[in-house]
C-alpha cells in the first residue's frame, strides 16, 4: 500500500524523523521504526547501520533484532497468562506450585511466598539484576543457584529475577528448555549474524555480539524468561496487531495484559506514569515495554494503533549516551500529537 494512502503517515513521518536525526548525529548506529493499526495498515522504515564495528552492514527492514526485555511481554507474559486463562496456573498461588524446590531448605522464607502475579507485575522484593553469569557456566547449576540462593530483600522494583523464575516455571511445566519452545510466529531464540543487528562488544565473551543473545545471564542460562527473543519489525508489529484485535474480541489474555496492578504496571507491561518510555501524552489505554539493547513496543488500544522502535543503541558499547530514553518519549509524544 502506498504511504500516501495511510492515515498513519503523518505520525509515522514525525516519529521516524526523530530516529533519523539521532542516527545522523551519531548517537545510535541504526534503527527501524514501524506503526500499525488494528486493520493491518502498517508503515516501516529503516535508517543507519546494522553493524559498524567488526564489519559494516546497512540497516534493512528485514534486519533481525535482539529484542532483549521485549521477551518478557511478547513471550513469557503471554505464555503465563494463557496458562492462567486455561486454568493451568493460578496467578495468586506461589510459584512453588510449579517450582516446589525453590528455596527448599528454608520452608518459611519470603521467597517461597512470591506469586505468579507478583512476578508479572514486578511487585516482589528481588533485586533488579544480579550477575548470575559470574557464578559459573553450567546452565543447570546456574538454575540451581537461582533457586537455592538466599536473595536479598529490597523494595519492589523492576527485576529480571521475576522473569527468570517465571521462565523456570514454564520449563518445569512443559518439561523442556525455553529454547526448545515455540517462540511465536515470526520470532526465534537465535538468529544468523549476517541478518542481525549487532549489539555490544562483550568484555566477558571477548567479541562483538551478533546473532547470539546480548544479555549475559540469558546466555549463561542458555535460555531464560527475561530475554533471548529475536525478531524483525514485521514480527513485532504482527504481535501488536494481534493484541489490538484480541482487545476488540474480548480476549481474556489481552484483558489481563491491560489490567493495572500498580500505578506503573499491568501484568507484564508498563502503563503511563510520569517519566515513562511512551511519553507524557499517551492516554491511559496505552501499554508498552522496552528492551536494553534499544528496542521498544507501545500499543494504544483507544486509538487502535501501535508503534515500535528497534535500534542497536548498545553497538558497540552500552557505555555511551545514546539518548535512547529521551528519544523514545519524544517519539511517543510526536505520535500522540496526531
Amino acid at each position: 500500500m502506498a504511504e500516501a494512502q495511510s492515515p498513519l503517515l503523518t505520525p509515522f513521518d514525525s516519529g521516524f524523523g526523530l530516529l533519523k536525526n539521532a542516527v545522523e548525529h551519531g548517537r545510535i548506529p541504526g534503527g527501524v521504526f514501524g506503526m500499525i493499526d488494528r486493520d493491518g495498515k502498517r508503515l516501516t522504515r529503516a535508517v543507519g547501520h546494522a553493524q559498524k564495528v567488526g564489519g559494516e552492514r546497512p540497516m534493512m527492514l528485514d534486519t533481525w533484532f535482539d529484542l532483549a526485555s521485549l521477551t518478557k511481554v511478547i513471550f513469557t507474559t503471554r505464555k503465563i497468562l494463557e496458562l492462567a486463562v486455561s486454568g493451568a496456573v493460578d496467578l495468586d498461588s506461589s510459584i512453588t506450585t510449579l517450582i516446589p524446590d525453590f528455596r527448599q531448605y528454608a520452608p518459611d522464607c519470603w521467597e517461597r511466598k512470591v506469586t505468579f502475579r507478583q512476578c508479572l507485575g514486578h511487585q516482589t522484593p528481588f533485586p533488579a539484576v544480579e550477575p548470575i553469569y559470574t557464578y559459573g557456566d553450567d546452565p543447570d547449576r546456574l538454575r540451581a543457584f537461582v533457586l537455592q540462593r538466599e536473595w536479598r530483600h529490597g523494595e519492589p522494583a523492576y527485576s529480571d529475577i521475576n522473569y527468570i523464575l517465571l521462565g523456570i516455571a514454564l520449563e518445569r511445566l512443559e518439561a523442556k528448555r525455553i529454547r526448545e519452545m515455540d517462540a511465536g510466529a515470526g520470532f526465534d531464540f537465535e538468529s544468523t549474524p549476517e541478518k542481525t543487528a549487532a549489539t555490544e562488544f562483550c568484555t566477558w565473551r571477548n567479541r562483538i555480539i551478533c546473532g547470539e543473545v546480548h544479555d549475559e545471564n540469558c546466555y549463561a542460562l542458555q535460555g531464560s524468561g527475561h530475554a533471548g527473543l529475536f525478531g524483525t519489525v514485521d514480527a513485532v508489529l504482527d504481535y501488536a496487531q494481534s493484541l489490538l484485535i484480541g482487545n476488540e474480541n474480548g480476549d481474556p489474555v489481552v484483558r489481563l495484559m491491560r489490567q493495572p496492578l500498580s500505578d506503573k504496571r499491568t501484568h507484564g507491561w508498563e502503563r503511563p506514569y510520569e517519566g515513562w518510555s511512551g511519553g507524557p501524552l499517551c492516554n491511559d489505554s496505552v501499554i508498552g515495554h522496552t528492551g536494553f539493547t534499544g528496542t521498544g513496543l507501545w500499543i494504544d488500544f483507544d486509538k487502535g494503533r501501535a508503534w515500535t522502535l528497534l535500534t542497536n543503541r548498545v553497538h558497540p558499547s552500552r557505555h555511551v549516551d545514546s539518548g535512547i530514553f529521551a528519544l523514545r518519549a519524544a517519539i511517543g509524544d510526536m505520535i500522540n500529537t496526531h
